[in-house]
């Protein structure tokens, strides 16, 4: 039984209904002179992190929420909240906390319509398929589709702010672990 080829046309399924729009509207509450704040549960908490070390390598300091060396947020500082369905509690009612001191909110979400995303001043739709069955349906378990294209999502978006803030692949590569 091939599988593949129908994960594929999933993926690029889901790719071509992501308005890159909305990334672009979500660059200005990015930038170098504020700290970047990311959160997410589960394998939604996996792209968060993987977001981060992202940012990291391109020169912006951030923070995963629930590390042990996270400082604490501030007003004016920016908090990218990750949720395919938009509903995990701990996700929205961190960031209703967020949103109360201050901070500007970047939703990452399936749903458009959902707690997560009417909490944030940006939203990014990603509608790959969640567990609880909304976005785009997938032969995959669970959220598999959201997280497979919600790091797409997010690999472009940071693709955008390097190019962006004119920094290289070798500038990323610099900032790089180099104790391995």
């Amino acid at each position: 039984m091939q599988v593949l080829p129908d994960i594929m046309q999933e993926i690029n399924e889901v790719m071509g209904l992501v308005d890159e729009g909305q990334l672009d509207a979500a660059m200005p509450l990015i930038t170098k002179d504020k700290r970047i704040f990311v959160i997410g549960a589960g394998r939604s908490g996996f792209q968060a992190k993987g977001f981060a070390m992202r940012l990291m390598h391109i020169g912006y300091t951030d923070y995963v929420m629930g590390e042990t060396i996270t400082p604490s947020i501030q007003k004016g500082d920016t908090w990218v909240a990750i949720s395919g369905s938009g509903t995990t509690k701990g996700i929205v009612s961190d960031t209703e906390a967020a949103k109360k001191l201050g901070l500007n909110i970047i939703a990452f979400t399936s749903n458009d319509q959902s707690p997560l995303a009417q909490l944030a001043d940006k939203v990014v739709v990603v509608p790959g398929a969640t567990k609880t069955g909304a976005g785009v349906k997938s032969i995959q378990l669970l959220s598999t589709l959201f997280d497979q294209t919600v790091h797409i999502t997010l690999d472009a978006l940071t693709l955008k702010l390097a190019k962006r803030d004119d920094t290289s692949n070798q500038d990323a590569l610099n900032e790089h672990v180099n104790v391995e």
